[in-house]
């Protein structure tokens, strides 16, 4: 049963209160302490620790972020685990982990929806206590007879209005987008808790900007890209703006780039489609999105900054392309590893 606790981080002698609800990982970060992390859903292993005294709850023994080694070695996932009383641990921390924006729990209720693909829709809430979140991140959706919290970019920027958008693709027996493709109706109440994750806009960054999505990595690209058309930034630089689709229909974006400022200029919009088929309905770039960098930009890949979001083989391909092949700055990389 989680409840109220003091964590001990033995590796560098931060202290935190544990409130009931929340994980190890959430409680320090709504503390703002810096744990290590990523996905804050079980998926990436970014948060791994050991238990060094007292006795925890784990939320989810089988969460793929936590191997079997991992295991036998003691470790656990912070965003997974919960104290049965107080307990020290031994985590990894950072200050890049310190949250700029501390997370916070809060109700929200669904405003309106719009689709944006066959398979990807919009969904927009108004939360009770405000919209404070940086440009790239996302919160973590408690829905109704949905067990554990679902990750979720946001699409948005920060406003006064209370406002967070979700762009969503249905996933086949998922059982957090069921309940929010077919169940959710206007004035529905959720819980919403973030936000969280460190893929978020530099805006102090001098360099020209690289946005790669695909699938509904598109949300955390959007926020990025309407993010710095509100700091500014694209006066003198330009933002590159990659899609990666599967087929003809399945390209999204354009749309929503194009009422942004500096479209077709200081925006530019590089769709591309793996699958074009046979039929003629696609005659823009094919293959796999990353392969498009090299050849649509510019200059040295190592002088410009990094976002991006997608299915894991095209996240783990372009860090491969990006550190290894061009030798890009790790600080010039920007992603939140999610499953």
């Amino acid at each position: 049963m989680s409840i109220q606790a003091i964590i001990t981080n033995q590796k560098d002698g931060s202290s935190f209160v544990h409130a009931p609800g929340d994980s190890v990982l959430r409680a320090a970060l709504r503390a703002g302490v810096g744990l290590s992390y990523e996905c804050n859903s079980g998926g990436c292993g970014g948060c791994k620790f050991e238990l060094i005294e007292g006795e925890i709850d784990d939320l989810w023994p089988d969460a793929p972020g936590l191997t079997e080694r991992d295991k036998r070695r003691g470790r656990h996932l912070a965003c997974q685990c919960a104290p049965r009383g107080d307990i020290t641990i031994s985590a990894p921390s950072a200050a890049e982990y310190v949250p700029q924006r501390p997370p916070r729990r809060q109700s929200a209720r669904l405003a309106g929806v719009r689709d944006i693909t066959h398979d990807i829709r919009e969904f927009r809430f108004v939360a009770t206590a405000g919209a404070d979140f940086l440009p790239g991140q996302f919160a973590m959706l408690d829905l109704p007879g949905v067990a554990g919290s679902r990750a979720y970019s946001v699409a948005n920027t920060p406003n006064a209005l209370r406002e967070w958008h979700f762009q969503i693709r249905r996933v086949a027996h998922g059982r957090g987008t069921q309940v929010l493709f077919d169940r959710l109706a206007t004035g529905d109440e959720i819980g919403l808790d973030g936000p969280y994750g460190v893929a978020y806009l530099r805006t102090d960054s001098p360099r020209d900007i690289v946005c790669v999505a695909g699938g509904s990595g598109l949300a955390p690209m959007v926020s990025i890209a309407r993010g710095a058309v509100e700091a500014g930034m694209l006066g003198e630089r330009t933002l590159y703006f990659f899609y990666g689709a599967r087929t003809a229909r399945d390209v999204c974006g354009e749309e929503l780039l194009a009422s942004l400022a500096g479209f077709g200029d200081r925006i530019r919009f590089i769709p591309v489609v793996s699958l074009p088929g046979d039929d003629g309905q696609w005659s823009g770039a094919t293959g796999y999105v990353h392969d498009q960098l090299e050849c649509v930009l510019p200059a040295a890949l190592s002088s410009y900054e990094f976002y991006f979001a997608g299915p894991p083989p095209m996240t783990q391909a372009l860090q491969e392309l990006l550190m290894v092949g061009h030798s890009v700055p790790f600080g010039q990389i920007h992603f939140d590893r999610f499953f």
